[in-house]
């Protein structure tokens, strides 16, 4: 037993032979049948699990995942997909039937019961309580004259199921431990290829015609076309039209989904009336690395699923691709046209013939009878380029660098460039059918194939430097030594021969004429070749003798790689199993087996760093296998890999590149000055309002300063300086009125002591004269006189003064009111400036935008006149290739033409020689046909005489 072993890891492909061949567990997690497993893949961490098995179902709570495997009792394994590995949980089988394998299957709506519909030709359809593996009953469903396409529950009831094919359209019922018919339409014209279940007693059917077919209660109701629904009548059920097939039908929570077409899925939505209405299409997008030939959007869906929460819709087709949609997003979308996107990437969809790994880079080649050549990215799980060709590809061959490929197709070996977007073919050589090439270790020569013949190139002159022959069949296999001096080949002549390159002569060979080789690998040390072929055998071969043989069981080794460190040998079989076999060779069939792809594996090979097994197969699927040891560890090397990121650009490329960047940039140009100008617009606006606010809080504060200025600060002012004014004279004045108060007071303290006297003088001068007493009072009111007129006096200075101040008052505010005028005339006058800027700036805002728009016209002309050229030079590029083709065609038939001239020739020079022989015979008869004329005339002269002589006598 060996102690490497190589585990699944990721393998690229879709098993299409598989009736509903894609489901969900979850909202991120796919299964898909691939090779001779069911893939668990996760969009979301884009990794893989595998389950053993093909045909599939999954339970409606999401988990349970049944799988069959078919083989001479075919089995049925139930895994339990909360478990991280998916944990098996039971086995079932047909009981006493003979069956080879299960076509579909299903789970009740309450997980409990799984049926299972076995092909013919039985035509069985099993009904299991799967948790104690128990069959509960039986039914036939088909025969051959009507093949069973699909099975389902319905949903509502788990004790009813519907059965369709070919002519059948059966609902059945478990009752009474056994399933009974319920239902008998008249459908023996009609091919069914799908239904689903839309209510409890509603089932829509999809036939081969293009008509979806209501039925209720069993009973055929309506026929619902692509844009309208009709009522027809019992048992109307003919099939006349040519519409396209209806592969796959699902559910839907407002309604169904149904593949109307090639490359699309319509939407359909019940309406109020208790039909259904056709809603939005959804379609497979065109290529544009696919072949014209086979587009694309022509491809047939297989199936469609729809994850729990009904948001992403997953469909496969019936070329091996599988597509998702997110339907919330769509159905957002309602006037676009609505396109499916690749779920992981695109695989092939025929076998694949060739592959190849590279040195420097962890990728790796392959080529199919699909017409395409793919480059696979084996760390990053991806598919980096890939392109398809109107030929047939049959082999491949990577330069170390990673740069350059090698392709083998049925008319012509071509070189071509790896550049960052494309295969671009760079150089033809005439080797037709190249069924296998190889660069040589260094990638300064290549080996190709074709027929018995190997021809060694130069990659840098392009000739043919040596033509090894000795082989009397087909090479199979072809590898080179690591000094590049040697090459070891093998064909189905049963001959392992190996190559002098230099010379061009056999060094050593081993020939088993009971064997044809399909494939053989160096040892570790390069001394020993391994080979297998067509006698169940495993050789190990050194020095034209065969060292050791390891005997196979019934399966046949196809292919075979060998680890370099020595440990393991792989092999790959015709069943599709892969084995591990320790090295050196055990003398008897020990090996670690698992069947990893369901038909012949082509080729095999290891990486450089020992730590993936690549293998292809006949089945359309990459398998990426990583190699442990038994304690699950990656291999340990001791060579080191580095791998470099570097990839070719043509030239042309660049330019396009940089014309596409120099647009992006003028765009960026354009639209960071549109940015800019609207930038400068909001600004320059902002700046009007902030001055137009600005000047007329100014003018409205000039106002109200004015209006202070008129009330308050000049008023105050001049009330203080009036005020001021008056209180001095007032205090002068009261300071004069007390000093005249009090010069009164004195005065008529005076005149009270005067009057004392004078009354004393009169009381003691009794007699006094009137006369100067009245001069006294006289005297004495002249002055009081006095007194009242420079009151007065005063009064009236003191009004003048309070005029005048008046007057001044006045005065001030005619100045105040002139400057605020002409304040007022002078910020009038900016404000006008400032406006007529503004209108300049818009001017100027409006040339620019008439620039850009002139700018914009002309980028648009140049656009649509590069686009306009671009369209003329893919259809010069179209006629160039029907011309190229229409040439070959042409060079075809000439070189015909010239082989039936030259038959013709060749034929009229061999027909001239026999006229030639012919008219010397001519001659020759002529001249004895004269001889004998000659000498019968005397004869006959005589004859003539005799007969004269006779008569007469």
């Amino acid at each position: 037993m060996a102690t490497v072993v190589a585990q699944p890891h990721f393998i690229f492909g879709l098993r299409t032979a598989v009736t509903n061949n894609v489901c969900f567990c979850d909202e991120e997690t796919v299964v898909f049948p691939s090779g001779n497993n069911c893939v668990r893949y996760n969009s979301v961490q884009r990794c893989q699990k595998f389950i053993p098995g093909r045909a599939l179902a999954i339970s409606a709570n999401r988990r349970y995942l049944a799988a069959s495997e078919s083989g001479e009792r075919a089995t049925i394994t139930v895994f339990d997909l909360q478990h991280e590995q998916g944990r098996k949980r039971k086995v079932l089988t047909a009981g006493d039937f003979q069956v080879q394998e299960f076509i579909c299957m299903a789970f009740s709506p309450d997980n409990k019961y799984l049926i299972g519909q076995t092909g013919g030709p039985e035509w069985v359809l099993i009904l299991w309580l799967w948790e104690k593996q128990k069959v509960l009953a039986t039914v036939t469903t088909g025969s051959s004259n009507h093949l069973i396409s699909q099975v389902s529950f319905n949903p509502y009831n788990n004790t009813q199921l519907c059965v369709s094919g070919s002519g059948v359209l059966r609902l059945f019922r478990y009752t009474e431990g056994s399933l009974k018919q319920t239902s008998y339409p008249k459908v023996e014209s009609v091919n069914f290829l799908c239904h689903a279940w839309l209510t409890h007693d509603r089932v829509v059917a999809g036939t081969d015609s293009g008509r979806l077919l209501l039925f209720e209660s069993g009973e055929l109701r309506r026929e619902i076309n692509v844009s309208n629904v009709r009522k027809i009548k019992d048992g109307d059920v003919d099939e006349s039209s040519s519409l396209p097939r209806i592969t796959a039908l699902k559910p839907l929570s407002k309604g169904f989904a149904c593949a109307t077409g090639p490359g699309t899925v319509s939407l359909f939505e019940g309406t109020k009336e208790d039909g259904y209405r056709k809603g939005q299409d959804i379609r497979i997008p065109s290529d544009p690395c696919g072949s014209e030939l086979v587009p694309a959007e022509s491809q047939e869906i297989h199936s469609l699923c729809l994850s729990p929460a009904e948001e992403t819709m997953v469909i496969s087709t019936d070329r091996g691709q599988l597509y998702s949609i997110n339907l919330p997003s769509a159905q957002k979308n309602k006037d676009g046209l609505l396109h499916f996107e690749f779920l992981t990437q695109s695989f092939h969809s025929k076998p694949i013939t060739g592959l190849s790994i590279c040195l420097r880079k962890p990728v790796v080649a392959t080529t199919s009878l699909d017409r395409s050549v793919r480059i696979w990215n084996y760390e990053t799980k991806s598919l980096e380029l890939y392109k398809e060709f109107q030929e047939d590809a049959y082999s491949v061959s990577l330069h170390p660098s990673g740069h350059f490929i090698l392709v083998g197709f049925s008319d012509k070996l071509r070189l071509m460039n790896l550049v960052v977007d494309d295969i671009r073919t760079f150089k033809e050589f005439a080797v037709r059918g190249c069924r296998e090439c190889a660069f040589s270790h260094g990638g300064h020569m290549f080996a190709a194939v074709s027929g018995n013949i190997i021809s060694i190139y130069s990659v840098t002159s392009f000739e043919n430097i040596i033509n090894l022959k000795g082989h009397n069949g087909k090479v199979r296999r072809i590898e080179w030594a690591p000094d590049d001096r040697r090459l070891v080949s093998c064909g189905m002549d049963g001959a392992v021969y190996e190559w002098n390159i230099q010379t061009g002569k056999r060094e050593s060979e081993s020939v088993l004429k009971m064997c044809s080789y399909t494939d053989m690998s160096f040892s570790s040390d390069y001394k020993t070749i391994i080979a297998v072929g067509t006698d169940h055998t495993l050789k190990e071969i050194q020095d034209c003798q065969v060292l050791g043989e390891v005997p196979a069981d019934a399966v046949a080794h196809s292919a075979v790689a060998v680890s370099r460190t020595g440990r393991v040998v792989f092999t790959g079989t015709s069943s599709g199993a892969i084995r591990a076999i320790k090295y050196p060779l055990p003398t008897q069939k020990e090996w670690a087996m698992y069947q990893a792809h369901c038909a012949p594996v082509t080729k095999m090979l290891i990486t450089l760093d020992e730590q993936f097994l690549v293998t292809i197969s006949e089945d359309s699927c990459l398998l990426i296998s990583k190699i442990i040891d038994k304690e699950g560890r990656r291999l340990k090397t001791s060579r080191q890999i580095i791998h470099t990121e570097e990839v070719l650009v043509t030239k042309s490329d660049l330019e396009e590149k940089t014309m596409m960047e120099l647009r992006m940039r003028l765009e960026e140009m354009i639209m960071e000055n549109e940015y800019q100008l609207r930038l400068k617009d909001i600004n320059y606006n902002e700046k009007i309002k902030d001055l137009t606010e600005r000047f007329t809080q100014q003018i409205d504060s000039l106002q109200e300063t004015q209006q202070e200025l008129k009330y308050t600060d000049n008023s105050a002012e001049v009330l203080e300086k009036h005020s001021k004014a008056v209180k001095d004279l007032e205090e002068s004045y009261s300071q004069k009125l007390i000093v005249e108060h009090e010069r009164f007071k004195d005065l008529q303290c005076e005149f009270e002591r005067m009057q004392q006297d004078f009354e004393q003088r009169l009381k003691g001068a009794a007699v006094s004269s009137s006369s100067a007493l009245e001069e006294q009072r006289q005297r004495y009111e002249e002055l009081l006189q006095e007194k009242r007129e420079l009151l007065a006096q005063t009064q009236d200075q003191a009004k003048e003064q309070s005029d005048e101040y008046k007057e001044m008052i006045k005065q001030i505010e005619e100045d105040e009111n002139k400057m605020i005028h002409d304040m007022r005339i002078q910020y009038e006058k900016k404000l006008h400036t400032e406006k007529e800027t503004s209108k300049s700036l818009k001017g100027e805002t409006g040339i620019l935008t008439q620039k850009l728009y002139s700018l914009q016209r002309q980028i648009d002309d140049r656009n649509s006149d590069i686009s306009a050229l671009k369209q003329e030079r893919q259809d010069l590029q179209g006629l160039v290739r029907s011309q190229e083709g229409d040439i070959s065609d042409l060079k075809r038939k000439i070189s015909g033409l010239e082989k039936t001239n030259q038959d013709k020739d060749n034929t009229i020079s061999s027909l001239k020689k026999k006229n030639q022989d012919l008219e010397k015979l001519k001659f020759v008869l002529d001249f004895r046909i004269h001889e004998l004329q000659n000498l019968t005339e005397p004869q006959q002269v005589e004859l003539n005489a005799n007969k004269e002589r006779i008569q007469k006598v």
